[in-house]
């Protein structure tokens, strides 16, 4: 053999004994799996954006080396409650979900989706974001596209063309349907119709998840609704943002929970998941009586200026604010009223005032009138109490979700949105203990994971995709405060998305390693 050849021969695997194994190794971790058993220490090695192993004093160099001593390392957050459709696009890089820990959104919820989902992941992949994406496909948005708004059940052609627009998103990689029946014009439905369109998605392994048709006098035929379309339809149920409303509904958290675990006890999978706040955030348009929406807001205008039907709309926001039990709409505060910033943070009685008008409840429905004429608001609710608050909390199969959108810095949005899972982790599990570490990360990692079928993610487990957090369990905290929410979670040092750093020694990094995750019945989709 000739002696240059003899010479490569030897010469190679000395050269590759030089090059870095890995590209990133996280050492002297304390590691929270995602599965629920305890803790451990032990090193994470990650190459090709997965896990490549995972063990004590682990041999190997790597590009970068981080020294996670006296920090936990954990499986990326993933939140299955997200309204990103807009938002994500103003600002890919997602930066409030990102500091809060969270690697993956499930977005499409309150049964409103982008109307086309195969663009929409297009657009998704083609820009590139900073968490990986998934989509519901909104029973709201195929009902507009069917039949618009209008106050009436469904024909059967109708009824067809629904059930086909969802078939045709979950082919597009939808992993479920969700509905908003308190939202237009999903509120005009029947059970009958969800069902339909539940069990199409059921046959391309969706779940079903609903903003549930009553949190507040009526939750518990709300509850009952949504587990009874999952039996119907023999598909998996995950009950949106879980609450009681009104001051005439605290603590009948006991009485929503135990329906759930029945239907558990019973066979069906009913998840259930919740921000940890005692406000709530939605439209302002909630706060009039369903028919008085009917037909969008173009029509609600035209009926606020009839004398008739204007007093029967100030009739029944009085007597849904009576039933419970507030005697003004001093809890409702403005979030964002494009027409008048000035008004975002204020409350409505706060408003009311301004306009010069008594301070009695009729008064500030008609102010609410005035603000929905202009265009609506989007609101803070502060109808809930925070006993309520920790019991839902401590139910296991809940897991946590910001219901928001990707920050753009405008109103005075709910804080929420910057740090749910910051503050389940600091105020919930380490300064009031209501469960362990090894519990919350559960929730927020593989149980989410493994409801929406995302099977490569939400463990710590060699070859996973390396979705992982590296943060300091004692100063874990959400900033974010209902007069001051434009404030990022602390104590996440780093953050990998599918192997790379995007939150590097506490600051983003403006990497965009994320992509889509499609439903498992995603066929063929043509580029549009």
């Amino acid at each position: 053999m000739h002696k240059c050849v003899l010479l490569c021969i030897f010469l190679i695997p000395l050269l590759s004994l030089g090059q870095p194994n890995y590209h990133i190794i996280i050492r002297n971790g304390k590691i929270i799996d995602g599965s629920g058993n305890s803790w451990y220490y032990a090193d994470i090695a990650i190459k090709d954006g997965k896990i490549a192993a995972i063990q004590r004093n682990l041999p190997g160099t790597a590009e970068r080396v981080i020294d996670a001593k006296g920090l936990l390392v954990t499986p990326g957050f993933i939140d299955v409650h997200a309204h990103i459709e807009e938002s994500i696009f103003q600002r890919p890089t997602a930066d409030n979900y990102i500091h809060d820990g969270v690697t993956t959104v499930v977005t499409g919820n309150c049964g409103g989706s982008a109307d086309d989902l195969a663009t929409f992941f297009f657009r998704i992949d083609s820009m590139h974001t900073s968490i990986n994406i998934a989509s519901l496909v909104g029973h709201n948005t195929v009902r507009r596209l069917a039949m618009g708004e209008v106050n009436r059940f469904a024909s059967p052609a109708e009824q067809q063309q629904m059930e086909d627009l969802v078939a045709k998103a979950m082919r597009a990689g939808a992993v479920g349907l969700s509905t908003g029946l308190i939202y237009l014009p999903g509120m005009y439905s029947n059970t009958e119709e969800v069902i339909g369109l539940a069990k199409t998605a059921a046959a391309y392994n969706g779940v079903y998840a609903s903003h549930i048709r009553n949190e507040e006098n009526n939750v518990l035929d709300a509850v009952n609704e949504a587990i009874n379309i999952g039996k119907a339809a023999n598909i998996p149920v995950e009950i949106s943002h879980f609450k009681v409303g009104g001051k005439a509904n605290w603590g009948r958290s006991k009485q929503t929970i135990a329906l759930v675990e029945t239907a558990r006890r019973d066979g069906y999978d009913v998840t259930i998941d919740q921000y940890p706040y005692t406000g709530s955030s939605t439209n302002l348009g909630i706060r009039l009586p369903n028919w008085a929406l009917s037909g969008g807001l173009d029509s609600l205008k035209v009926r606020i200026l009839d004398p008739i039907e204007h007093k029967r709309i100030i009739a029944g926001m009085l007597e849904q604010l009576h039933s419970y039990q507030f005697s003004n709409y001093n809890f409702a505060m403005i979030a964002n009223h494009e027409a008048d910033t000035l008004l975002n943070g204020k409350s409505i009685s706060q408003v009311n005032l301004m306009k010069g008008r008594k301070p009695t409840a009729a008064a500030e429905a008609e102010t609410i009138l005035d603000l929905m004429q202009a265009g609506g608001a989007q609101m803070i609710y502060h109808t809930m109490n925070e006993d309520d608050v920790r019991y839902i909390m401590k139910y296991p199969f809940n897991m946590c979700a910001a219901d928001a959108g990707v920050a753009t810095g405008k109103g005075v949005p709910h804080p929420r949105g910057y740090g749910s899972n910051a503050r389940v982790l600091g105020r919930y599990v380490r300064d009031q203990q209501l469960f362990s570490w090894e519990e919350a990360i559960r929730r927020m990692c593989s149980l989410p994971a493994q409801k929406f079928g995302f099977k490569n993610r939400g463990l710590l487990k060699e070859g996973m995709a390396a979705d992982i957090l590296v943060f300091d369990q004692q100063s874990i905290s959400d900033q974010a405060t209902y007069e001051k929410p434009h404030q990022f979670s602390k104590g996440f040092r780093y953050v990998l998305v599918n192997g790379q750093l995007v939150i590097d020694g506490g600051t983003h990094n403006g990497t965009r390693s994320g992509m889509v995750l499609y439903g498992s019945g995603q066929s063929i989709v043509d580029s549009p």
